[in-house]
């Protein structure tokens, strides 16, 4: 589920989570970038263009001081709300992934899923992404694949007239590794996750394959993580 998408309100997650495809779909992505963002107790996490908060109230569960960023004011309410009821502290702020409101070396881990893709200069949000990463700090990007049966579907979509899809665009391993370098990045981890097309029966039957396939190639991925560290000497240190 895309959270940069525009016009993706907050129903509009609660409505994709509540079918099978979104529920399976959803937390294979999630378990995949929890596990490239590492060790998260007492981290500084930033879920930079948070949407509704899944990701941000799952990286506090495991002990991160976590702030989100949005640019969706009804968004970040929906985001803080789901933190109050689950009992979670978490600071949830408007902004932009090409402008983040926040000084250098703030976080020692960033996450930004499915936001590249409908940000115009990709190379400029990346680099801030990377000026607020401490040095040594971890950037986990997640991003919808160019070569899959989800991105073909979305293609035609944005032909027939969608403003969502006609906004997007998809994208390979190497220019997510592309960006990161040009950001000063060094690329470490890069898996694939959802080979399977857009069904709900299907996703439940090729789920458990799908952590498998990640390892071997991103090629037919709908979904691309990479994880990216930041320079131990940044800023001089």
């Amino acid at each position: 589920m895309s959270r940069a998408a525009p016009s993706i309100g907050p129903q509009a997650y609660d409505s994709w989570r509540a079918t099978q495809l979104g529920a399976t779909t959803e937390a294979i992505e999630q378990r995949l970038i929890l596990a490239m963002m590492g060790e998260l107790s007492g981290a500084r996490v930033l879920d930079a263009g948070c949407g509704d908060g899944a990701l941000a109230c799952a990286a506090a569960l495991r002990g991160a001081d976590v702030t989100g960023v949005d640019p969706d004011p009804a968004i970040l309410a929906a985001a803080a709300s789901r933190a109050a009821r689950a009992g979670i502290r978490a600071a949830f702020l408007e902004g932009r992934v090409e402008c983040l409101p926040f000084p250098d070396a703030s976080f020692d881990v960033v996450a930004s899923i499915t936001v590249l893709c409908f940000v115009p200069d990709a190379a400029l949000a990346v680099r801030e992404l990377a000026r607020v990463l401490r040095p040594g700090g971890r950037l986990v990007l997640g991003e919808l694949g160019r070569w899959s049966s989800w991105a073909a579907i979305r293609r035609v979509r944005a032909w027939l007239g969608s403003a969502t899809w006609r906004a997007a665009r998809f994208r390979t391993e190497g220019e997510l590794r592309s960006l990161a370098r040009q950001a000063g990045l060094s690329v470490g981890t890069v898996r694939g996750a959802i080979y399977y097309p857009p069904c709900g029966v299907l996703a439940r039957a090729m789920a458990p394959l799908d952590h498998r396939l990640g390892g071997i190639t991103t090629l037919g991925a709908a979904f691309i993580a990479q994880c990216a560290v930041s320079d131990v000497r940044k800023n001089g240190n």
